[in-house]
């Protein structure tokens, strides 16, 4: 009987040896937060995937090839310790940095970088972001273990900003070649000052600090004692359980936060608010120039100036957000200031201009005729950037000055993609955050890739192109500054509010930033209070 209970309080004492070595999960010394997400991204691969969402979590994961320094908006070095472009425009030649390895101990090297843009390029990936932001990237050349040259086939000035963000993000070759293209994503290898542990879709996303991390930009901070080790996301695809989560301490970060909710918080000394401009161009809606009354500018100039921008500001974004007048925010390089003012709201003159051109209320039913009935602007709505709030607040506007307004609701990116592509539309919304202008490209060149505005001139074009060629800043700043005039003077764009990411942090965080971008936290530097 003593023996068989020694035998007994042998296999009890194995069993919790064992489980406490089970798992890293059950280390309960990491000094771990919970950070809230507000949706899951359809994918997190930042080679094929575009989502804001998943810089978030990966911006911690992989290291770029440069950094915009957050305070200056500087190139600065990265994976890449210097770089010289070629006097002709056509190529950059990037000095690696040397003693980097990925999570898994692929060393870092120029075939790395190599194998990385081969499959960021490659048709199979089906990258969504990526692959358009090379610009006119035809090749590379591996010119030593540590030396990469990137070849173009016109100068594109913008590259550097391209290869500082997270869609640029170097991952693994070993890793991504041992994956399938829709299985990497829940296995990433980077080499960044967190790792990725797991991803659970419908439940959470893992990441843990990397202890062999040596090698950040100069604006990530080396780690300390109560320096954040793990980070668990979580989603929130529920606006009204957000502030619930970080008022009782579900989560320790929220991110966009609804504007009601970060007006409510104004009362609770455990929740600090951070709200964050984000650069690149504001909450828009693009005119259809193609469709019914649309294609006159004389109506899209009334129905921007039918619009009280204020109003929406106020009452759908409380306030946090500025009124946007131009196609650019004010964050974002070569903002164009004398844009301010321009259509300012003025419903009398809307309903003048709109008379003037021969749509009157003939039939006294409260809405403006056109040859087949009332004049209709059909709406594509999609369910992001409170987009929904603000067409309603729309609707009631422009049935002020006599304009019916019909609401095309989609619940995702693809099914707005095939709204626009039937073309049956007045107006649709989307934008892009980002720094570098160059990103009008895609919406304002004719062959733009997101000209879904139908609209066409030589003269845009001819600007908007010389811009990403011309390496002088005094120059492309001359050259956007008339970009944005001629966009708003021809009226293809309705801005609405410039992006604010409202974030909520509790009492036991400390030093939470942003990068330049503005949606991606620096989460290296995060701490963990260590007062009361």
């Amino acid at each position: 009987m003593i023996r068989k209970r020694i035998i007994i309080s042998l296999w009890l004492i194995i069993l919790v040896v064992l489980v406490g070595c089970s798992s890293e999960n059950n280390d309960v010394q990491l000094n771990t937060i919970v950070y809230g997400l507000t949706l899951e991204p359809s994918g997190i691969d930042p080679h094929i995937y575009q989502s804001a969402e998943l810089g978030i979590v990966l911006r911690s994961v992989y290291d770029t090839l440069v950094y915009r320094d957050p305070e200056t908006l500087e190139i600065i070095p990265g994976l890449a310790t210097s770089w010289v472009l070629s006097d002709d425009g056509l190529s950059y030649t990037f000095s690696l940095r040397e003693g980097v390895t990925f999570h898994d101990g692929t060393p870092f090297n120029a075939q790395a970088v190599g194998a990385n843009l081969d499959r960021i390029v490659d048709p199979e990936t089906a990258s969504q972001r990526a692959k358009f932001m090379l610009g006119p990237y035809v090749g590379y050349e591996v010119i030593d273990e540590y030396t990469i040259r990137i070849d173009l086939s016109q100068s594109y000035i913008p590259l550097l900003d391209a290869f500082s963000q997270v869609y640029l993000s170097i991952a693994s070759p070993t890793a991504f070649n041992e994956y399938s293209r829709n299985r990497y994503q829940f296995f990433q290898v980077g080499t960044g000052p967190f790792r990725f542990v797991e991803y659970v879709p419908n439940d959470r996303i893992v990441i843990r600090r990397w202890e062999d991390y040596t090698w950040g930009p100069t604006f990530y901070d080396l780690p300390v004692d109560n320096s954040v080790e793990e980070i668990i996301f979580r989603f929130f695809d529920d606006e009204a359980t957000r502030l619930l989560a970080i008022e009782s301490g579900d989560v320790n970060v929220m991110g966009e936060l609804p504007p009601t909710d970060a007006r409510a918080l104004g009362g609770n000394s455990q929740v600090q608010l951070l709200p964050v401009d984000v650069p690149g161009q504001p909450l828009q809606f693009m005119f259809n120039t193609q469709q019914f009354p649309t294609d006159n500018p004389i109506v899209r100039q009334a129905l921007i100036i039918a619009t009280n921008r204020n109003a929406i500001v106020d009452t759908v974004f409380q306030g946090f957000s500025s009124v946007a007048w131009g196609p650019l925010s004010e964050g974002s390089l070569f903002y164009n200031r004398q844009m301010v003012g321009v259509y300012e709201h003025n419903a009398q003159q809307a309903r003048e201009l709109l008379a003037a051109q021969g749509f009157v209320d003939g039939d006294g039913n409260g809405f403006l005729d056109a040859p087949n009935g009332d004049v209709e602007i059909v709406l594509i709505v999609p369910p992001w950037g409170r987009v929904p709030q603000v067409v309603q607040l729309l609707q009631d506007q422009w049935r002020d000055v006599g304009i019916r307004v019909q609401l095309d609701q989609v619940p995702n990116f693809n099914l707005l993609r095939e709204a626009v592509d039937a073309g049956e539309y007045n107006l649709v919304s989307f934008d892009t955050p980002g720094i570098d202008p160059a990103l009008l490209n895609d919406y304002f060149i004719t062959s733009g890739v997101r000209n879904w505005m139908g609209y066409s001139n030589p003269e845009l074009d001819a600007i908007l192109q010389e811009a990403v060629v011309i390496a002088d800043d005094s120059q492309r700043r001359l050259l956007y500054l008339e970009a944005q005039r001629l966009i708003m003077n021809n009226a293809l764009i309705l801005p609405i509010r410039e992006y604010r990411n409202l974030n909520a942090t509790d009492s036991t965080i400390e030093d939470l930033q942003f990068d330049a971008y503005g949606w991606f936290p620096i989460l290296n530097n995060v701490r963990l209070t260590t007062s009361g």
